[in-house]
């Protein structure tokens, strides 16, 4: 039994007439008539009376025509349950930004319990060009002021923090200058990792020449081993170190770098909006800039 024929059963029963049941399924009236026939020898009774003048149900028909309406809503509810697909959203992301991620993701399913994400953790150039190339939905980055053909929307600020070995000499002060840094050897992560730091230092007007080292995790390890070296990382960055190795002590005065959430044109203010919302720090930024990458 086909439900193309419970459809057919049931319109004619509403309209009574053939011709208007055949209208209202944009089909030919031979169409629906056949369907009906075809039921009716598949139940083996009756469902319809018809004459010239006029068509009416028959006894059997009147209860089929109940089961039959029953039928059809439950297919419709079993078709919109199929269409309730996960909503996915692919986030390009890098070292240290796991609770704010997770921050994020939990803000997005409040709104959209059924929200799927999939995060890829890559380098912010390959983030970007996985953006531009409709590999990503969206990406995370710090530094970030404008890139070529995306929108890059501020949505949170870290303070810098100078991380050294628990052997340092100013492990134990509450804040430090870059000054008092500048014996020391500076290790950074390379830039293929994260350049960020490197720029707001610049921005400061401090040209480091530091030690690229390798992911931001071998520099921890590289400054924990050495008493007079050291890097900079970001609050969130510095939220996630597990070891015990190395202190980190608050810049002086204070150097602040600027996260982003980066989206395609064309991506609907709404969901725009409501991803810096998630992953900023409570404070929606308006201003959308693009142009020429920082580099």
């Amino acid at each position: 039994m086909e439900l193309r024929a419970l459809r057919y059963f049931v319109t004619v029963a509403d309209e009574l007439h053939f011709g208007r049941a055949a209208e209202r399924l944009h089909v030919a009236q031979p169409a629906v008539s056949q369907q009906i026939a075809r039921l009716e020898r598949e139940l083996g009774v009756r469902l319809l009376d018809r004459s010239p003048r006029r068509v009416r149900l028959t006894a059997a028909g009147q209860r089929v025509l109940a089961a039959a309406r029953g039928t059809l809503a439950a297919a419709g509810q079993v078709r919109i349950a199929a269409e309730q697909v996960v909503t996915t959203v692919r986030i390009g992301t890098a070292a240290g930004m796991t609770v704010r991620l997770e921050r994020g993701i939990d803000a997005f399913r409040e709104r959209t319990p059924e929200f799927d994400v999939v995060l890829a953790d890559l380098p912010v150039e390959a983030r970007l060009n996985a953006l531009r190339q409709g590999d990503l939905d969206l990406a995370l980055t710090r530094g970030v002021r404008s890139a070529p053909g995306l929108e890059v929307l501020p949505a949170w600020t870290e303070r810098l923090y100078a991380v050294v070995s628990r052997h340092h000499p100013a492990a134990d002060r509450p804040a430090i200058g870059l000054a008092d840094l500048a014996e020391d050897t500076l290790r950074l992560p390379a830039p293929e990792h994260d350049d960020a730091v490197v720029l707001a230092l610049r921005d400061t007007g401090s040209h480091p020449a530091g030690r690229p080292t390798g992911t931001l995790q071998e520099t921890i390890v590289e400054v924990g081993s050495e008493p007079r070296s050291w890097t900079v990382l970001t609050a969130d960055q510095v939220a996630e170190i597990r070891s015990t190795r190395v202190r980190a002590i608050p810049l002086e005065p204070p150097i602040t770098i600027t996260g982003s959430v980066v989206v395609a044109p064309g991506t609907a203010a709404a969901a725009a909006e409501c991803a810096v919302s998630a992953f900023g720090d409570g404070t929606i930024a308006h201003g959308v800039t693009t142009g020429a990458a920082v580099s």
